[in-house]
């Protein structure tokens, strides 16, 4: 009976693609954070030269 309970991996590919999902956010995050500068200032060059 011990042995079927630790034997059961129904849950456990969920359990992986969530922290894969987890960590992909993570990172971008982290690169969002540390080029969101400069994202802003190319998308305000961006409308500066549609709107003139």
């Amino acid at each position: 009976m011990v042995r079927a309970f630790f034997a059961k991996e129904e849950g456990q590919g969920l359990v992986e693609y969530a922290l894969i999902l987890v960590l992909i956010a993570i990172v971008v995050i982290g690169i969002l954070t540390l080029l969101g500068d400069k994202v802003s200032e190319v998308f305000s060059t961006i409308n500066s030269g549609l709107s003139s």
